[in-house]
């Protein structure tokens, strides 16, 4: 930061990880569908577990333009079947497909906000605050998602990897729900869990940076830092520039097509 004072009136939060413990979600659902087939085929539990968490998380990690034109169920009964070779379990298709409708069931059973989430865009919204939810999901979960946790009557848009045609870090997004929710980089503020993802390319376009620092994951080498960092949702308005309360804003519930 170049120490000129700010006040910030939109704030726009990732999802997975940042308001939800999406990593705990994942992984029950994985070993709920690896509890499944060990009762049915004998499976070694916990090699498909780690087999799944592993091809998850390289998809997730790679994440680009390209895979945006792949219905994310598709892509998760991908997901499962190479799981399943790399275990050693004999697949089909039919078996990759049921296992993957089984997580998805199994992961939206078990969605929860992360502690004082709920309270923190609460308190945004009476502080007067705009809020966006910025996501490299897909619209097929993360609607129902938002909806489960009951965050859509608190935000003012909904922006979705597969609607925008486009991924984080990619600064043009945040230049868009900037856009969108007729805010200016200046008075808007980026809160995630990822610092490739939700900080680079926020603080490139000149967002209010703030990480949530879970995965405890070293910046890299010579990187600019956020503007804040934070170990869990519950600090983030601590360390938010914010001005007067102004009231609940109107809302724009715009969701990105």
């Amino acid at each position: 930061m170049n120490g000129t004072p700010r006040t910030i009136d939109t704030v726009l939060f990732d999802l997975d990880d940042t308001l939800l413990d999406d990593s705990t979600a994942y992984k029950r659902a994985a070993r709920r569908v690896a509890d499944d087939l060990a009762a049915e085929r004998g499976v070694d539990v916990e090699r498909l577990v780690r087999a799944y968490v592993a091809q998850a998380s390289g998809f997730w990690k790679k994440l680009s333009q390209e895979h945006l034109t792949l219905p994310i169920h598709d892509a998760r009964a991908q997901l499962w079947s190479d799981a399943l070779v790399a275990s050693g379990v004999p697949v089909d298709i039919e078996l990759a497909q049921r296992c993957a409708e089984s997580y998805t069931r199994y992961r939206a059973d078990g969605l929860e906000l992360f502690p004082g989430a709920l309270e923190l865009v609460r308190g945004l919204r009476e502080h007067g605050c705009k809020l966006g939810i910025v996501t490299n999901g897909f619209a097929a979960t993360h609607n129902e998602k938002v909806d489960r946790l009951g965050l859509r009557p608190y935000v003012d848009g909904l922006f979705l990897a597969d609607e925008m045609q486009m991924v984080k870090p990619d600064p043009e997004i945040f230049r868009h729900v900037c856009r969108t929710l007729g805010s200016e980089p200046a008075r808007t503020a980026m809160v995630g869990d990822r610092y490739d993802r939700d900080i680079v390319g926020a603080g490139t376009v000149g967002l209010f940076t703030v990480l949530i620092d879970i995965h405890a994951i070293p910046l890299p080498e010579g990187a600019r830092p956020p503007d804040a960092v934070v170990n869990s949702i519950a600090d983030v308005l601590g360390v938010l520039p914010l001005g007067p309360p102004q009231g609940a804003p109107a809302g724009v519930q715009k969701r990105e097509a």
